[in-house]
């Protein structure tokens, strides 16, 4: 079987991959995603952003299936309607905050409502968490907190840029989200197309049937995907629709 043959549902990834450096989704992209979906393919964002800062796209593309966010800690229809979501314990996102001032770092983290950057709310335990992240462009500094966050096995370490560190629940991933997703539509790992750049698409992209990394991608990314396109500045995500799916 070919790869367009093979190819019922697309997941993207945003940042770096789907938009643009200045956060938009180019015309050649807009026209491959409904290109696709016109040929009965699923299309779906599969994203580290939370629920309200990928909704907006969701709907600028005219999306009508699946939403994949928080690295998989929620999955949404588009419709609104919240299939699965995976929490981490505040006390553990208490402990990491502590250590981002102790660490002097910049951090953020989402909740289930909004996204606090730099800062923790009033009572971290008035809310409930879905990811967590540090960001430093000191190199040292992030080995040393993947070294100390390593030893707690309940966490699920990635990233969306070489610059930071993003925390999940063990064992939640974008891929995991497809499997469910997939199991749900009725098709395999195998029917899936998966484009991005960073590590915390790895799995995503490893699992699928045919796996994507953009031009721009991190080496490890590259090194896993059965091709690599352009970047996100010239189109990557629509050519890679274009060839390997339509």
């Amino acid at each position: 079987m070919s790869d367009k043959q093979r190819v019922k549902l697309i997941a993207l990834d945003m940042d770096g991959t789907l938009l643009t450096p200045e956060h938009e989704v180019s015309e050649r992209n807009k026209k491959a995603i409904q290109n696709a979906m016109e040929q009965g393919i699923d299309v779906i964002l599969s994203t580290g952003r939370s629920w309200d800062t990928c909704f907006p796209f969701a709907e600028e593309l005219g999306l009508t299936s699946y939403l994949i966010t928080a690295n998989g800690g929620q999955i949404w229809t588009v419709e609104k309607e919240l299939l699965q979501e995976h929490l981490l314990k505040t006390e553990t996102v208490e402990k990491m905050y502590l250590l981002a001032r102790e660490k002097n770092m910049h951090c953020w983290m989402i909740s289930t409502e909004k996204v606090f950057r730099g800062h923790a709310p009033d009572n971290l335990y008035d809310h409930q968490w879905l990811k967590f992240g540090y960001a430093s462009e000191d190199k040292n500094k992030l080995d040393q907190m993947i070294k100390e966050l390593s030893y707690n096995e309940e966490l699920e370490l990635t990233n969306s840029l070489p610059t930071n560190i993003e925390i999940n629940p063990k064992g939640v991933s974008k891929a995991q989200a497809l499997k469910f997703l997939c199991e749900k539509i009725g098709i395999t790992m195998d029917n899936v197309m998966a484009v991005g750049d960073s590590l915390n698409d790895i799995k995503m992209i490893q699992e699928s049937g045919v796996g994507v990394a953009m031009g721009n991608a991190q080496v490890a990314i590259k090194k896993v995907a059965n091709y690599t396109t352009d970047t996100n500045e010239e189109d990557g995500v629509g050519k890679a629709i274009e060839k390997y799916a339509l």
